[in-house]
């Protein structure tokens, strides 16, 4: 049996409890087997609203692409010793001027 959820165990409890409060106070019971009976009651409805609090549902798992379709991808190592150095007067620096009027 899974775990009760946060949201179970919070409506039960207050179900518990407010309908324990209400039907002792609607039905003014003086008699401890009067109470009893209200109480256990009280306890009956907690669980079955605990129970009928819907569960999160599962995240569904990702479908995995069948392997036809799947391409791999090439990877190439370019080292760095294999890239020609860039001589200083070959850098290029846009010129900034301001915009006319």
């Amino acid at each position: 049996m899974p775990r009760p959820t946060v949201a179970q165990l919070a409506y039960g409890s207050a179900t518990v409890i407010c309908s324990a409060l209400a039907m002792l106070l609607l039905s003014q019971a003086g008699s401890v087997a009067g109470i009893a009976v209200i109480v256990f009651a009280a306890f009956g409805l907690g669980l079955l609203v605990a129970f009928t609090v819907p569960l999160p549902k599962p995240a569904p798992e990702p479908v995995a692409a069948p392997l036809e379709e799947r391409i791999p991808v090439q990877r190439t190592v370019i080292a760095s010793e294999s890239l020609p150095a860039a001589a200083p007067a070959a850098v290029h620096h846009p010129v900034r001027e301001p915009a006319g009027p």
